[in-house]
């Protein structure tokens, strides 16, 4: 496990289309994901700690997102020869256990997570109605790779405002989480 830190929004970066087959078997793209308030779009596995940590809060967040029109997707990035449990049989069977109310896809190839520029998992990109990055840091406030309880909601927050003015938060916090499991060694 390496332990990697995400970039600085971009603001207006425009999110990359995809088409991916999912947990339920159906391939789905951004398109068909895309919220009418915004889009969140999350690289995550099933193996990693700082994943396993914020999980509940993940599929939490999902939900209430999804209410205020925001379409949500984790995609799941990492090289499964290498790691077979981030598998498509593990995947969705992390889907079930943990209730997951979107859909969660297999990046194969990586050609998505290479797209997007992500670096690990967990990494967030939030968009808005037209699709341009809002956001890119950290659900919440985490300390040895559990929520701090009572602490800051970012992400939920970043991207209630994000549905409400199309416009992310000046301050973001960076997120951190395992690096990306390239198939190269990128």
């Amino acid at each position: 496990m390496v332990l990697t830190e995400t970039e600085i929004c971009e603001f207006g970066w425009k999110a990359p289309d995809f088409n991916l087959v999912g947990t339920d078997g159906e391939r789905h793209g951004l398109r068909d994901i895309r919220g009418v308030n915004g889009t969140l779009v999350m690289f995550i596995c099933n193996h990693c700690p700082y994943v396993k940590g914020v999980i509940d809060l993940i599929v939490q967040d999902a939900r209430e997102l999804q209410k205020l029109g925001i379409g949500v997707i984790a995609i799941m990035p990492n090289d499964i020869k290498e790691y077979p449990q981030d598998g498509l049989g593990p995947m969705t069977a992390l889907a079930l256990e943990k209730g997951f109310s979107f859909p969660f896809v297999l990046d194969d190839l990586q050609l998505v997570a290479r797209s997007y520029n992500a670096v690990c998992t967990p990494d967030f990109f939030g968009f808005n109605a037209n699709l341009e990055l809002q956001y890119r840091g950290r659900i919440a406030e985490v300390r040895d790779a559990k929520v701090v309880p009572g602490g800051k909601r970012d992400l939920f927050e970043a991207m209630t405002t994000i549905a409400s003015t199309g416009q992310g938060p000046s301050h973001q916090v960076g997120g951190m989480g395992c690096s990306i499991k390239w198939r190269d060694g990128h």
